[in-house]
């Protein structure tokens, strides 16, 4: 079975841009992120950069089917005007792990509900025009565990099959008094299976997915 195990997102934040609409000001910022940890800190960081603005719209997307999170938020415009139209513009670049804030800066006329849904749209549409966009691989970790003898035969997968070390680590076995070596491997996820069954298959080396 054939899994995707790429995706597509942003190889870093990109620039600011601006839109103007009717006196409104519209300040466009796209992040990649790994996490909604990463949301809050972002959000408090561009507050500072705008302390006259109002609405601090966005929307993001974490993770590849079948496990998608996303978020729209409106922060205090009309409902769906403002987190909708920019997670469209995410889903229509077909990209992911990545944060789209929209910043407005009131200009004394309001723009109805169609200005705001078309104001929105297109400034996290200018926003992801300027960006980089990248292809990632979705990776899998496991921890192999061995003892120090068998360090060779580890390492030698380890080159044949191209794996990264994430890190590594020997401690002494409380039992044994022997060291005992411990490493976290990262494979892409269609080579997941078969990695993981050449270490299972060894004589004294165990392996655990993280």
């Amino acid at each position: 079975m054939e899994h995707n195990d790429t995706y597509q997102t942003i190889a870093f934040a990109s620039e600011e841009i601006l839109m103007k609409e009717k006196g409104s000001k519209f300040f466009g910022y796209a992040f990649p992120i790994e996490s909604e940890d990463e949301v809050k800190p972002i959000i408090e960081n561009l507050k500072k950069q705008h302390p006259h603005a109002v609405h601090f719209c966005y929307a993001y997307q974490l993770g590849v089917a079948p496990k998608v999170s996303y978020r729209a938020n409106d922060d205090g415009e009309p409902n769906n005007t403002a987190g909708a139209p920019i997670y469209g513009q995410i889903q229509s670049f077909g990209l992911t792990n990545v944060i789209v804030v929209v910043v407005r800066i009131f200009g004394g006329v309001k723009l109805g509900v169609g200005g705001l849904i078309s104001a929105y749209k297109t400034t996290a549409q200018m926003t992801l025009e300027v960006c980089e966009v990248i292809e990632k691989t979705i990776d899998e970790q496991f921890l192999v565990s061995f003892d120090y003898k068998n360090m060779n035969k580890v390492m030698r997968v380890i080159k044949e099959k191209k794996l990264e070390i994430v890190a590594q680590e020997m401690e002494i076995d409380e039992d044994s008094g022997l060291p005992i070596g411990k490493i976290i491997i990262k494979t892409r996820k269609k080579n997941a299976e078969m990695v993981f069954d050449i270490f299972d298959l060894m004589f004294e080396i165990d392996i655990k997915i993280m």
